[in-house]
């Protein structure tokens, strides 16, 4: 099951999701906040899978509770539902460790497969703003991956976060590699474990701020986009670590 945590100040949205997650035997709502406070504290009580979760909301907003609740939560994928498209906001989200984000417009069926993909470590996330949001990391970031900093992955590791980065499927990286797709499937398993994420958005921001790639090894044209099939990519345990699909 993959559990749900619903933040938004609108009842009625929170009500329409709910009872669409209500249909789905893969899907379970542990939990409903209405501002960004309660998010906070009921994602620190229930560590959730997804936490879906507007933007703008009372006493605390979305993008600074999504840092919070990446600190308390590492492995609970933030998916922002919004109706702000701005680029401020995208690129602030992301940056706080935001998995993707769709806007209110999006129909059930998107929502309900978005959630999917983040839950499998998928970023559901146009290329386009990946690509803006890694030409901003160039400010903060260094230029080269220090060796010390590369030993925390090993080398084959290194190798498919690189093509991962570069916008590549599991199926692409498992023919440029000569391996097998469950056995990349399992290599994004142990990347995102290790850097204590929950999807590959945060796992490139990671490794650009910690040093593990540079920003030669990332090619903003090809940042990473969303998988349609959220099996692409493993699953959680129950205490919140992914592993890899059967």
């Amino acid at each position: 099951m993959i559990r749900v945590l619903l933040a938004d100040d609108h009842n009625v949205l929170r009500e329409g999701m709910r009872s669409l997650l209500l249909q789905e035997k893969d899907m379970l709502v542990v939990g409903e906040a209405s501002n960004g406070a309660e998010a906070v504290k009921l994602a620190a009580d229930l560590t959730p899978d997804v936490a879906l979760m507007d933007i703008v909301m009372p006493e605390l907003n979305g993008i600074e509770a999504t840092k919070q609740i990446k600190k308390i939560s590492p492995t609970t994928a933030v998916l922002i539902l919004t109706a702000y498209e701005d680029d401020r906001y995208i690129l602030g989200l992301l940056e706080s460790g935001a998995a993707g984000y769709l806007l209110k417009n999006a129909r059930g069926t998107e929502i309900v497969e978005a959630i999917r993909a983040v839950h499998a470590g998928e970023s559901v996330l146009h290329p386009v703003v990946l690509g803006r949001l890694l030409a901003r990391a160039t400010h903060f970031v260094p230029d080269y991956a220090p060796a010390a900093a590369k030993g925390q992955l090993t080398e084959r590791e290194m190798e498919v976060l690189n093509l991962a980065a570069r916008g590549m499927s599991n199926k692409d990286i498992a023919a440029e590699l000569s391996l097998t797709v469950p056995t990349v499937k399992a290599h994004l398993v142990n990347i995102f474990n290790k850097l204590g994420v929950a999807s590959r958005t945060e796992a490139v921001m990671a490794a650009l701020r910690q040093g593990f790639i540079g920003l030669q090894d990332v090619s903003p044209a090809k940042a990473p986009v969303a998988q349609a099939d959220s099996r692409d990519a493993g699953e959680r345990t129950a205490d919140g670590r992914h592993t890899p699909p059967r």
